[in-house]
């Protein structure tokens, strides 16, 4: 079976809203995949209702955002509770950091004499929103003629190393997974960087993390094999996904999938060895 664990919607910072991404994951092939709106899990129960008529597997899943030494780390969280109050409270205090957050970043832009305004971000968001993201911000900065793309607009303005950027800081590491096991879910590391891994695991590990997303799109073979040495030494599950935002900046889904072989573990852990 083909699986993408790692998929965002309108209900963040994705491009497709989550009946349109399911109808995407089923013409590219896939069939299972999770999900993962960061800090809300708002855009699940379309994707599972749309799942259930196509006959793909939709897994409840979040991108939970923490802030290390002023980098963003994101604990993927699989099969959190929506119903449950932690769940609720991460929402509103996303959706309230990120607007102060993206507020800052325009502030910055603007006093580098890169006119751009909040209602040009929310307007490149769009109606369907939830989750303001950086990628809402690239498209306004497209809009105004600042970057020719997306990437460009990273690239230029507000990727991690640029004055612009700001971090979402809605708390460490440590308390996304608190967050993540306290509403019933798998906490995972999406995208561990190489260089954190030795820090920052086992104080991670020590507090509830049990996996890390080894499988991606584009992974160098040096950091994918400190992140399997890694999840061996600590005994963690491995997962995988593409990140799929945008189909314009992203291949089709499907181009990118995950076995059950290297899934199984995982699979075990979330239910899906009878599907």
């Amino acid at each position: 079976m083909r699986h993408d664990l790692h998929i965002h919607t309108t209900a963040s910072d994705g491009v497709l809203s989550p009946t349109e991404v399911v109808d995407a994951a089923h013409t590219g092939g896939l069939h299972v995949i999770a999900v993962s709106d960061h800090d809300t899990v708002k855009g699940v129960a379309e994707a599972k209702r749309r799942g259930a008529e196509v006959g793909l597997t939709v897994l409840t899943a979040t991108e939970v955002s923490s802030t290390h030494q002023g980098r963003e780390v994101h604990i993927l969280g699989y099969g959190v509770d929506p119903a449950a109050p932690v769940m609720s409270g991460l929402d509103e205090r996303a959706r309230t950091r990120r607007v102060e957050r993206m507020s800052e970043m325009v502030d910055r832009l603007r006093e580098s004499e890169v006119e751009v305004t909040m209602e040009d971000v929310f307007t490149a968001a769009g109606p369907a929103h939830h989750m303001i993201g950086r990628p809402h911000l690239a498209r306004a900065l497209v809009d105004r003629g600042h970057a020719s793309s997306v990437a460009n607009a990273f690239d230029r303005w507000i990727s991690d190393r640029h004055p612009a950027f700001v971090p979402t800081d809605l708390g460490s590491p440590e308390r996304a997974i608190e967050t993540i096991l306290e509403a019933g879910g798998l906490p995972v590391w999406a995208h561990p960087p190489g260089d954190l891994l030795a820090d920052l695991l086992s104080p991670l590990v020590d507090v509830g993390l049990r996996g890390l997303e080894l499988y991606r799109p584009s992974m160098p073979n040096r950091v994918a094999r400190r992140i399997r040495e890694a999840a061996a030494i600590h005994r963690l599950l491995v997962t995988g996904g593409s990140d799929w935002h945008n189909p314009d900046r992203n291949d089709p889904l499907g181009t990118f999938w995950v076995t059950s072989g290297q899934l199984a573990d995982f699979r075990g852990e979330v239910g899906l060895d009878g599907k």
